[in-house]
């Protein structure tokens, strides 16, 4: 605290002019300091708003993308799996194709096994009808 001189009329003017402007200039410093502050808090107030506005635009992306990748995960598998099943169904036609094709040609083997057997049968009988023929004929001369 400062102590004025006294003088005939009270405090020195000079004293307690110069008292009043120092503290004058240190409370005009102090407000423009405090403005200054003031400034720069709602300057650090608006850019945290912006991130915090930043950062709930990138959870919402990050839960978007998570969400995407589950679903593409989704029907990845289900499309393999329709792959799979539609190969399977592949299979077993092509099993059954090939199954029917060796029971057809297992048949016309057969089938051509007993034509074989009839053409013999019959080829020999032809043969011997012949010999019989050919020993008749031998036996009148």
């Amino acid at each position: 605290m400062n102590k004025f001189s006294t003088s005939l009329f009270g405090f020195d003017k000079s004293e307690v002019r110069n008292f009043v402007k120092e503290y004058t200039k240190e409370y005009e410093n102090m407000l423009s300091k405090l403005k200054a502050q003031d400034n720069e808090i709602e300057n650090l107030k608006n850019n945290l708003a912006k991130y915090q506005n930043l950062e709930e635009t990138l959870n919402k992306t990050i839960l978007i993308a998570e969400d995407t990748s589950n679903q593409i995960k989704r029907m990845a598998r289900e499309e393999g799996k329709n792959i799979v099943d539609e190969a399977k169904k592949n299979g077993s036609r092509i099993i059954n194709d090939a199954l029917i094709k060796a029971n057809e040609i297992e048949h016309d083997a057969e089938e051509l096994q007993r034509r074989v057997v009839n053409f013999k049968r019959k080829f020999k009988q032809s043969i011997e009808t012949e010999i019989e023929v050919i020993d008749e004929i031998a036996d009148k001369y």
